[in-house]
């Protein structure tokens, strides 16, 4: 007689039916709420990022440090005592129209003496700043022709000047087109509509062609610009997508900074332009882990160190849903308030320095490792605090290469930033006319914004080398890159 635990029916075959199809559905379930969970995290940061209040996006490491600081907050905010003394020395030097306000004549007898008044001091000064329009100058260049009675001889005198035969814009025409345009993000159609209310109708063709010419002869600046990237040590990088008029696909403008050149390139997004520039070439370059750079960092290459600020921003869109990422954050920010530390004192990329991360910076990095190593298998995979831990284990070993070398940065915010000139283009001009325009483009891009790195004011810098450089030897052409023409070229006042 078979015993009742090994009966078999109708109903137990049905009950371990649905015993199997519940356990099925859990898992469906499971499932469907961690892609709910994945989506809504997904929407908060999308939400926060585009609508929320500044309050809610994610802090700099600066605003952290500052809000940690024990220093009493000074009255009326934050103060930079040098860039205030500059600003207070820039006033003073500009030339000045003295308005005399003279005291009217009813008034200058006094009804009770009857004797005129008399001065007392200089009188009362005060200052007042004054927007005096801008104007374009027609010049009219005559050269002189002579010849001799018997015909035998013809003379004539020096030709003007110009950035090419033929040309009706002047250099220095061209260098303020090129420093609003590259400079500030002004639109072509901007800058005609700006001149046509002055009374100066220019076409925006012309106006588009002369920013081209201004890059064409430029050319050789910029590619010495790319060689002296390409040989040195530390090199970041960064890309951002830009339209082109004739192309549907989206391109891509690269960035490329090393120690004293900001420059640019327009491409594909593909390995191709990292390999072209920094091909073959070896040293240190910070980037994200975009694949495009694997090429240039194959083993060979450059060796490819990470970035602190990619962990911080992954950590803090885990914080809604983690709360253990406010620790992580707050390890990362000792490092960079250990950086600025040394900032302020004026000893990067020193011995001292390096010394520094030997030692403060080995001993918060321990406790990092030690951290997410902890926190990693307690979060399911694919939830926004595994993505975090899991982009800092995977991209560890490069995070860390700082602790070796004093001049590679612990971050690549300075890339991204170098890219906020573009991103401002894109929202102004939308697009450019195709990748030969946006490519000569970035000859203008890149001059101007190592000029800001180094303090050359951009229209005066290109309006002298528009013209210097028709002459100057090919094989010296990298004298007239900003940072050595302000020590060899640039008036006193740039």
């Amino acid at each position: 007689m078979a015993s009742k635990k090994n009966h078999e029916c109708e109903w137990r075959e049905r009950a371990t039916e649905l015993e199997t199809k519940l356990a099925e559905r859990d898992e469906q379930f499971a499932a469907l709420m961690k892609r709910v969970n994945q989506i809504e995290h997904t929407l908060s940061v999308t939400k926060r990022l585009t609508l929320g209040p500044k309050s809610e996006r994610m802090p700099t490491p600066d605003d952290e440090a500052k809000a940690l600081s024990k220093e009493p907050k000074k009255r009326g905010g934050h103060t930079n005592p040098e860039l205030r003394e500059k600003t207070a020395k820039a006033k003073a030097e500009l030339p000045a129209t003295i308005v005399s306000h003279p005291i009217p004549e009813v008034d200058r007898r006094c009804s009770t003496c009857g004797e005129d008044v008399r001065p007392i001091g200089s009188g009362d000064r005060s200052v007042e700043y004054e927007w005096v329009p801008g104007r374009i100058e027609k010049i009219v260049h005559v050269v002189e022709t002579g010849r001799c009675p018997c015909k035998a001889h013809y003379a004539r005198g020096p030709a003007p000047a110009r950035v090419q035969e033929g040309s009706t814009l002047g250099p220095k025409l061209l260098a303020k087109l090129a420093t609003e345009k590259f400079g500030d993000a002004t639109p072509i159609h901007r800058i005609a509509k700006s001149f046509k209310r002055q009374g100066i109708p220019i076409a925006r063709s012309t106006l588009n062609d002369g920013v081209l010419l201004a890059a064409d002869v430029c050319l050789p600046l910029w590619k010495a610009m790319l060689a002296e990237i390409r040989a040195d040590e530390h090199v970041q990088a960064d890309e951002t997508s830009f339209r082109t008029q004739t192309k549907k696909e989206r391109s891509f403008v690269w960035t490329f900074l090393s120690k004293v050149h900001t420059a640019y390139t327009f491409a594909d997004r593909t390995s191709e332009t990292p390999n072209t520039v920094l091909g073959g070439s070896s040293g240190m370059m910070t980037i994200d882990a975009f694949s495009s750079y694997n090429e240039v960092t194959s083993p060979g290459g450059r060796e490819r160190t990470g970035c602190f600020s990619h962990a911080r921003r992954y950590l803090f869109d885990a914080l809604p849903s983690a709360p253990e990422a406010r620790d992580g954050l707050d390890i990362i920010l000792e490092l960079f308030m250990m950086e600025r530390a040394v900032k302020d004192k004026g000893v990067e990329g020193t011995l001292e320095h390096l010394e520094v991360r030997k030692t403060i910076g080995a001993a918060i990095i321990h406790r990092l490792e030690t951290w997410w190593k902890e926190q990693l298998p307690r979060f399911e995979p694919r939830t926004p605090m595994a993505i975090a831990l899991t982009y800092i284990k995977n991209q560890w070993s490069r995070l860390i290469v700082f602790l070796r070398d004093a001049n590679v940065p612990i971050h690549n915010n300075a890339s991204e930033s170098a890219l906020r000139i573009i991103a401002l283009a894109r929202k102004n001009s939308l697009f450019f006319r195709d990748v030969g325009t946006g490519a000569r483009l970035m000859v203008l891009y890149s001059l101007i914004a190592t000029c800001e790195r180094h303090g050359v004011n951009p229209e005066t810098y290109l309006a002298d080398v528009l013209i210097r450089i028709q002459d100057y030897p090919t094989s010296r052409i990298a004298e007239l890159l900003p940072h050595r023409w302000k020590l060899s070229f640039a008036p006193s006042s740039t």
